[in-house]
């Protein structure tokens, strides 16, 4: 296998996309300069305009036709994704199948959540008024959306947006641009106007030009935390949302189911060669089954098979590059340094990186403090449930964690005392379902995503107010 050193090239004026794991080339796409911003929100206004005007039902009509399509196409989406993103096929349709059900929920809102009466006369002196506010669009919203998930989290903001009324700057990771660019072909096939979602493919000078753009009116974001840190300093005045990831920690209490315990925090662990925000990076150990986990844990994760992504066989796929597993590899090296102990991996061959497995309260090491993101977990034993807990905090980015016990009252006061966007208990950090609130704590995010969270994020309440006197 010979994985491309060089992932995105952009020639005058296309952008070519290459397979992480063979380095061939995959497909082109149009590249945008920054000057070219002012003209893109010029039609964007247009289409800010046309989807306001559109009635619910219409937008919830587009909603549920670009689903149908989506669903229809899911080999030909599956397949594009593989290829540009390097996830294996039976993670990738179901990454399909997780953009049909997010856009479905999309048009359930776009339908529901109107507004709701204003008691008015809760308040002496109001009584001979009455009123309601309703949810009317932001505008012009730019969305830029990272590689891991190419399809669904594009949709994310695609289908939350149409739903509120609004138009929408897309700017996807240069990486993975092709798997947006389908969905917005299916929005269009689904009867929606073509300046209500423009696709802008380009470099961070494209992202800081439609960041800044003063008729934005709300900057969505996912990815790294130094960007960010960026958005925030050119924003300006509007609104911003992000989700910038996380280091998710796991408790597992000595009660648990032991076999699905196991099998779960390997998954979370490896699913998507661990390029997920909410994977499993930190898993902390009863000591009294700490033993009999290590071992058990080490078995599965040397039982993955890892290479090509389009094998229905294989478990775990390329890094999105070669840089990506080289900046790891580097990782693990300083955790190894800072006293942690390899217990499986780390091995690279190009873009490949062998699902790692380390052990060690490392606390120093950059494996402990950031987001590793990659295929890469720390085992921690730990004594005390309030040690784990501990534990479990010492982190700045905080989205999901997770705990394992049978106990419910332990289990109701891990999820009130650990600090995250979330808590799955008896599930892994990594589980998420689409219509649920998704961001996190601390340093880790600002706003929340899932269909409904992200809708009222990009409405505004108006209210109107009827003086009967």
């Amino acid at each position: 296998m010979a994985a491309a050193e060089l992932r995105v090239s952009a020639i005058q004026d296309e952008i070519k996309v290459f397979n992480p794991y063979d380095g061939s080339h995959v497909g082109s796409i149009a590249a945008t300069e920054a000057q070219q911003v002012a003209a893109l929100v010029d039609r964007a206004r247009r289409g800010a305009a046309r989807s306001r005007a559109m009635p619910r039902h219409q937008r919830a009509d587009i909603l549920e036709k670009a689903a149908a399509i989506v669903q229809e196409q899911s080999g030909a989406f599956a397949r594009t994704i593989v290829l540009e993103a390097g996830k294996t096929i039976r993670q990738a349709r179901k990454e399909v199948s997780r953009c049909v059900n997010t856009l479905k929920l999309s048009a359930e809102e776009a339908k529901r959540n109107a507004g709701e009466v204003v008691p008015f006369d809760a308040y002496a002196g109001s009584e001979i008024r009455q009123g309601w506010f309703t949810r009317e669009p932001l505008g012009i919203i730019t969305a830029i959306t990272p590689y891991n998930d190419p399809l669904n989290l594009v949709a994310h903001k695609l289908g939350p947006a149409i739903a509120g009324g609004n138009a929408v700057l897309l700017k996807p990771s240069e990486l993975t641009p092709l798997s947006a660019a389908n969905l917005v072909s299916a929005f269009v096939k689904a009867g929606l106007p073509e300046d209500v979602i423009i696709l802008a493919a380009g470099n961070a000078d494209l992202s800081r030009a439609l960041v800044a753009a003063r008729d934005v009116r709300m900057v969505s974001f996912t990815g790294g935390f130094a960007t960010g840190e960026a958005i925030t300093r050119i924003a300006g005045l509007k609104k911003v949302a992000m989700e910038l990831g996380g280091n998710a920690p796991v408790i597992v209490m000595p009660d648990c189911d032991f076999h699905k315990t196991v099998e779960s925090c390997v998954s979370g662990a490896f699913w998507a060669a661990g390029q997920n925000c909410i994977g499993a990076q930190r898993i902390l150990v009863h000591q009294s089954i700490y033993e009999r986990f290590r071992s058990e844990f080490v078995a599965q994760t040397l039982a993955l098979k890892s290479g090509d992504p389009l094998l229905e066989d294989t478990d775990v796929g390329p890094m999105i590059s070669t840089k990506a597993a080289l900046h790891i590899e580097a990782v693990v090296e300083d955790a190894i340094a800072n006293g942690a102990t390899l217990l499986c991996g780390h091995r690279r061959e190009g873009s490949l990186y062998r699902p790692t497995v380390l052990e060690g309260r490392a606390f120093g090491c950059r494996l402990w403090k950031e987001e590793a993101f990659a295929p890469v977990v720390m085992l921690v034993p730990f004594m005390s449930f309030e040690d784990a807990i501990d534990l479990a905090n010492d982190t700045d980015y905080s989205l999901h964690a997770g705990i394992f016990t049978n106990d419910l009252n332990l289990a109701v006061e891990a999820a009130r005392r650990i600090d995250a966007g979330g808590v799955m208990i008896n599930d892994s950090s990594d589980y998420r379902f689409d219509a649920m609130p998704f961001g996190g704590s601390k340093y880790g995010s600002m706003g929340r995503e899932g269909v409904r969270f992200a809708f009222e994020e990009m409405t505004q309440p108006k209210v109107v107010c009827i003086n009967r006197g």
